[in-house]
């Protein structure tokens, strides 16, 4: 794919993630993509079959952890990247995908939830051994503590669309996580 159609995709799911996150997942229509975009139904469609492959493509993205441990980046700096980026969103109602998440899953799509959750598992397990194996994180269970860092986060995200949060709440989850994690 090219440059230029690769740069329309991601102003696509740009702009998607967006309506997702104000929306829902059911209500979101290319049209409204299109109004959003400045593009064409055509040239939209050229790009995607419609709302249901741009919100898989948006859940399906890989994070980079993986790489920065090739590059053997420190796990801690690797553990407050990813906190700052889970702050930031706990504390953005507007940036949720939860409802969106929950409204995609009941029209049949639970199998790709299980996918993207068993990927981002595995993400916090290999960087939780990584930091295990430079002696940056405490010896700890990886996989269980994968799961709390895992659903912790998912259900503040879930209660942030009602539930008005202040900074030290979405402080209290980071610390928290460090406090299992850092040999501080």
């Amino acid at each position: 794919m090219g440059d230029k159609a690769e740069r329309t995709r991601e102003k696509i799911k740009k702009a998607a993630y967006f309506l997702f996150a104000e929306k829902g997942f059911k209500e979101v229509t290319m049209t409204d993509l299109c109004e959003k975009t400045g593009l064409s139904r055509g040239g939209l469609y050229r790009h995607y079959s419609g709302t249901g492959e741009i919100f898989s493509e948006i859940l399906s993205e890989e994070s980079v952890i993986f790489d920065r441990i090739e590059e053997k980046e420190s796990a801690e700096a690797i553990l407050e990247d990813l906190l700052g980026a889970i702050q930031r969103e706990i504390m953005e109602r507007e940036r949720s995908l939860s409802l969106a998440i929950y409204e995609y899953a009941s029209l049949g799509n639970e199998e790709l939830l299980i996918r993207i959750n068993e990927r981002a598992k595995r993400r916090w397990i290999k960087l939780i051994e990584y930091g295990m194996k430079t002696s940056e994180f405490k010896r700890v269970d990886s996989e269980q503590v994968s799961e709390l860092i895992l659903y912790y986060y998912q259900g503040l995200r879930m209660w942030s669309r009602v539930v008005p949060f202040h900074l030290q709440t979405a402080e209290h989850y980071t610390d928290t996580v460090r406090q299992l994690l850092l040999n501080r």
